[in-house]
């Protein structure tokens, strides 16, 4: 694919690496960080005065499900309106704690808290919503101790409100139900406002604790990362500087699902509107096969300058601008980039979108991508260069400090980071705060990358897994888990949805895999309810055999061949640790939960659940 790239102007790539004598690199960017923001809630005030009527945050509402608009001015209103309200129930520093997803009310509240100088802290609806017993729930809210708590429609968290105790003040928006103290929005955003509230604005500190920013537990228990307003502005200084823009600056229109419970939606993309004075149309849909179609739907009335989804996202996204015109040309009239996270995009997927952008632009889309943490900010490395090679994680942002600390002699590196993002640590948790930085003040991310180029730094790096999911085989061998497992659901695509390696300390690997029930119930005509059905199929076991058959002919060794899988009949738990909202899997916590199914992936012949490769 030889057509040229959409020009973007990107920052330079310019960075320097010390090499200390134990191999360990320092790898900095040459460009100074530019100045910060003061604070985030002063870019809303900034907005309101310079654009009052340009739309804020826009959702679809009602039955008609049409959409409705808050503008800058009539959101400072209202923020303004909710800081009072806090401000008068005298909680000074006590947490505000979200248990419901986006919504136009959500955000007004987050930047309210923020010039309450309350810690605001976002949990995810599946603590909520799909979990049984509520056990994380109930962790977070006593580590919290929130005075507020805000939710979306009382009765659909009225389970959870009760799970939690009865002590905090409840704001609800929609169906209020019983509670010893609860406000309807509608009275809320009606407080009469003082002079307390700028006077409350006037006091945040680079050092105010603004959040607690929940890890998402992909590898471990979540925990609560501090987030102060510095911490913030420099996060958001460091995204907005990897596009130089001058005069030809595009205007900022995101549609944008990712959950504000986590870092990149609820940092990057909500604080990024906000620096650019851009509207952020909050999409109804989600990557799944039953709620993609209505972020299409969406795609298809709004245009986005930029587009943000995981790899699964996009595959979908691919399928349907081949069939929809009106889709294609609606999705790439202003589009400058695209970022993917959360795996390696697939070849195959990168290449079906280009091909549409450029029968729609005449241009290749810049893809980009990112690689940062809920401890950093999100903001470590990025892809500041227009690429087709898919899987990098870039170069570190101005401002950013990268150790590289060799784990082999393969051009592998644990990273460390040190920066005014990162956080100063857990809440309550001291003695995991310590273990979490090394002597110098580096941030231990757990992870590795690999240069592209180790001749040329400025290609980038590569990510190359989780230190902590590694391990050998009997013999020795190293397996890197986090390259094998992409490589086997890309072998596999689209019949699993995801995948466990096995085989510590054993003689050869195997695989706890999940089926796709959808596309397997498509391809092969089964019902998609009938998981045993699909596991006795022999077309589809043929089809998957065929596949770990093929990429062991790619990948002959004995640290990436696939011997054995076994089809696990229970989706990943989120009571028991195994998945987050998000569908990242605890490699750690599902080995340890199934130890039965790996045993007998290793000792048995004759289960239907079972494939010998």
């Amino acid at each position: 694919m030889k057509e040229e790239f959409l020009n973007i102007p990107f920052l330079p790539r310019r960075v320097s690496i010390e090499t200390r004598p134990d191999g360990t690199l320092i790898v900095r960017s040459e460009i100074a960080l530019k100045a910060r923001e003061k604070n985030i809630p002063s870019l809303l005030h900034r907005n309101a005065q310079h654009r009052p009527t340009h739309p804020w945050l826009v959702q679809r509402r009602g039955d008609s499900q049409q959409w409705i608009s808050v503008s800058y001015a009539e959101g400072q209103k209202q923020v303004n309106a909710v800081t009072q309200h806090l401000l008068n129930l005298d909680k000074p520093g006590k947490t505000v704690m979200v248990l419901s997803g986006n919504s136009i009310e959500h955000g007004i509240l987050k930047v309210a808290a923020m010039q309450a100088r309350m810690p605001y802290s976002a949990i995810t609806t599946a603590y909520s919503l799909l979990s049984h017993d509520f056990s994380k729930l109930k962790a977070m809210h006593d580590l919290l101790e929130p005075a507020v708590i805000f939710v979306q429609d009382g009765k659909m968290f009225e389970n959870a409100l009760q799970a939690i105790g009865q002590e905090a003040h409840v704001i609800c928006v929609d169906n209020p139900i019983k509670h010893p103290s609860i406000k309807p929005w509608h009275e809320v955003i009606q407080t009469p406002v003082t002079q307390d509230v700028a006077a409350s604005l006037d006091k945040i500190t680079g050092d105010t604790v603004t959040k607690y920013q929940f890890t998402s537990g992909s590898t471990d228990t979540p925990k609560a990362a501090i987030v102060t307003q510095s911490m913030l502005c420099t996060a958001m200084a460091m995204t907005s500087q990897m596009i130089e823009w001058g005069n030809d600056r595009p205007e900022t229109v995101l549609l944008d699902w990712l959950p504000w419970s986590h870092v990149a939606g609820g940092l990057a993309v909500f604080n990024g509107v906000l620096e650019d004075g851009g509207t952020l149309y909050i999409d109804n849909g989600k990557p799944t096969p039953t709620e993609f179609h209505l972020t299409l739907k969406n795609l298809k009335e709004i245009s986005p300058v930029r587009f943000s989804g995981m790899p699964v996202s996009y595959t979908m996204l691919a399928e349907a601008l081949q069939k929809d015109e009106a889709l294609g040309k609606s999705f790439f009239r202003n589009l400058k980039r695209m970022t993917y996270s959360g795996a390696k995009l697939p070849e195959t997927v990168y290449d079906a979108i280009q091909k549409q952008a450029i029968r729609h632009t005449g241009f290749k889309i810049p893809f980009v991508s990112a690689y940062g943490s809920t401890e950093t900010s999100a903001a470590v490395t990025y892809v500041h260069w227009p690429t087709n090679r898919t899987g990098l994680i870039g170069l570190p942002h101005p401002g950013v400090e990268m150790k590289l600390v060799p784990v082999s002699n393969e051009n592998r590196y644990e990273i460390r980071v040190r920066s005014a993002a990162v956080t100063p640590g857990y809440l309550k948790q001291p003695a995991l705060t310590a273990e979490s930085f090394d002597e110098e003040g580096f941030f231990k991310m757990g992870d590795a990358a690999t240069f592209v180029d180790p001749a040329n730094p400025h290609e980038g790096f590569t990510f190359a897994g989780r230190v902590a999911e590694e391990f050998k085989l009997q013999s020795g061998v190293f397996v890197r888990v986090s390259a094998l497992r992409v490589d086997c659901l890309n072998a596999c695509s689209p019949l699993l949805n995801d995948i466990v390696i096995t085989g510590a300390d054993r003689a050869y690997l195997g695989a706890l895999v999940w089926l796709n029930l959808a596309e397997c119930g498509r391809q092969f005509n089964l019902d998609p309810n009938d998981i045993k059905a699909c596991i006795q199929n022999e077309k589809l076991r043929e089809s998957l055999k065929n596949r770990f058959i093929e990429h062991n002919k790619n990948h002959p060794g004995s640290s990436m061949s696939i011997k054995r899988i076994w089809i696990l009949e229970t989706p990943p738990s989120i009571d028991n640790g195994e998945t987050t909202d998000k569908g990242y899997i605890n490699q750690r916590k599902v080995l340890e939960n199934r130890k039965q199914e790996v045993e007998r992936l290793y000792e048995g012949d004759e289960s239907p659940n079972l494939i010998l490769i």
